[in-house]
């Protein structure tokens, strides 16, 4: 696994822009967001959130962009799969009304190898940036030749 950076969002995609249009039709005033709606928004956040992915000999290193959200916005899991997903939202206060609503959601999947360690995960959030460390155990020592004695008989 190397580094990968994907940024894709609705803005770049105008097929998904026009779906994603289509599906936010309103009905008296709030979004009739069905399923298929929610689909399509989960699929954009996925999309729009990017990462870095670093596999390391140790450890591999997530770096995923996160600027404006708080670390208890923010959630972090394994799946039964094997599946880190990391997800949650942002969200914009209002000044002296202390009620929050949420601006942007985001979600992204990354598919574990199976020698990462799943009880050896951290997870930092600093300067916009949320940093997940899934460590992996050390690769085997490689063998040395055996040397065998030969006697005489």
């Amino acid at each position: 696994m190397g580094g990968m950076d994907v940024t894709v969002g609705f803005e770049d995609n105008p097929s998904m822009a026009a779906l994603h249009h289509l599906m936010d039709l309103t009905a008296g005033g709030k979004a009739a967001c069905g399923p298929t709606c929610a689909y399509v928004q989960d699929c954009g956040a996925a999309a729009s959130t990017p990462a870095d992915v670093k596999e390391l000999p140790s450890k591999l290193v997530f770096e995923i962009d996160m600027p404006g959200v708080k670390p208890g916005d923010v959630r972090v899991r394994v799946e039964d799969d094997r599946s880190l997903v990391v997800s949650g939202e942002r969200r914009r206060c209002e000044d002296g009304e202390g009620e929050c609503v949420s601006v942007e959601k985001f979600m992204r999947k990354f598919q574990l190898p199976e020698d990462a360690d799943l009880d050896a995960i951290t997870a930092l959030c600093q300067d916009g940036v949320l940093t997940v460390t899934v460590e992996k155990p050390p690769p085997p020592e490689p063998k040395k030749p055996k040397t065998i004695d030969v006697k005489m008989g």
